[in-house]
């Protein structure tokens, strides 16, 4: 069996390092030969970690011939913010480089599986590949992994078949022992329990057997950062054209927005470029208007907007999950 742990620029050490210890020590018990390789998508190279910038040998390129597992671990960063160093920004740059298209291909092998830990998932999410899939991812991600139409569940470790996620840092300890266990058996994975003094934690999720009743929830409303500036005593007509700008960390994107009125209802069509996608479930309170919208560009999300309305100009802000918010500032056309 052939284990290749990707490492990328700001991966994180824990989540890499922890399952090739793992797997390492898996090979020691049994007859099985089991290779485990650190691996990039550019080649042998030295790999700069989000911890402290630390450095560590990528051995060769990440290699789809080889039958077996491919891991994808998370960033290691800032959470907050949209600068070079945060989570996000670094993930999203993991999906700008070759690796992007090797995990595409790789998921279309049959005898590769496919394992990520936290934010490894998000990577594959950011690229549009979780669309329906079942998966977890840390946390402070899970938003975001939802807004990219993945389905998100709360659980260690998640079990999709040809896809193996874990949520939070340490779960790299956790997701490696079940992959131990589910292709060499519980008595290998069992002997690294031993050796590591750890046991492993949480169910395995996987869609199967009886499916639970649904309990009902409150869902929390989402408090706006811009509370103030909701004036629920005017009435404010939002209706027309908008030609808008939303500043993404990664450049401004030009979006003409076109609201109408039909049977009482918000409706409405934004368009971008040669994409004209509908607004779903448009909400006016005064001169507040919020909508969700499904995109591509720069990435494939649903995004939730809040934007407040002045006479013939608009402001607000675009979020999807962990990423940071992206401003939005437009006028009406007349």
């Amino acid at each position: 069996m052939h284990i290749q742990i990707v490492l990328f620029d700001g991966f994180d050490l824990l989540d890499a390092i922890a399952p090739y210890e793992v797997f390492t020590a898996a090979a020691m018990y049994t007859n099985e030969a089991i290779t485990v390789r650190l691996v990039s998508a550019e080649g042998a190279r030295m790999v700069p970690s989000g911890v402290n910038d630390l450095k560590i040998q990528a051995s060769e390129k990440l290699d789809l011939n080889c039958k077996g597992i491919i891991l994808v671990p998370g960033a290691s960063g800032s959470v907050d913010g949209n600068g070079p160093d945060s989570v996000p920004v670094k993930l999203k740059n993991a999906t700008e480089t070759e690796l992007s298209n090797l995990l595409k291909e790789a998921l279309q092998k049959p005898d590769i599986l496919l394992s990520t830990v936290c934010g490894g998932s998000l990577i594959l999410a950011m690229d549009g590949l979780l669309e329906g899939r079942h998966a977890v991812t840390h946390h402070m991600g899970m938003g975001l992994l939802s807004a990219t139409n993945a389905i998100p569940i709360q659980a260690r470790i998640v079990d999709d078949g040809d896809l193996v996620t874990g949520g939070g840092v340490t779960s790299g300890l956790d997701v490696a022992l079940y992959l131990v266990e589910r292709e060499l058996g519980p008595r290998i994975a069992h002997e690294v329990e031993k050796l590591f003094e750890y046991e492993r934690r949480g169910t395995v999720w996987k869609a199967e057997g009886s499916v639970p009743k649904e309990a009902h929830q409150e869902v929390p409303e989402e408090e706006s950062s811009n509370a103030s500036m909701v004036q629920t005593d005017r009435i404010v007509d939002v209706l027309g054209k908008w030609d808008t700008t939303i500043a993404t960390p990664i450049g401004k994107l030009s979006v003409l927005l076109d609201l109408a009125s039909a049977d009482g209802r918000i409706v409405g069509t934004a368009t971008q470029g040669n994409e004209i996608v509908p607004l779903n479930h448009p909400v006016q309170e005064g001169n507040q208007l919020k909508w969700s919208m499904k995109v591509t560009k720069p990435m494939r999300l649903t995004l939730k907007f809040t934007v407040y309305v002045d006479g013939n100009n608009m402001t607000g802000e675009a979020k999807a999950g962990m990423l940071p918010a992206s401003k939005l500032s437009g006028h009406r056309l007349l």
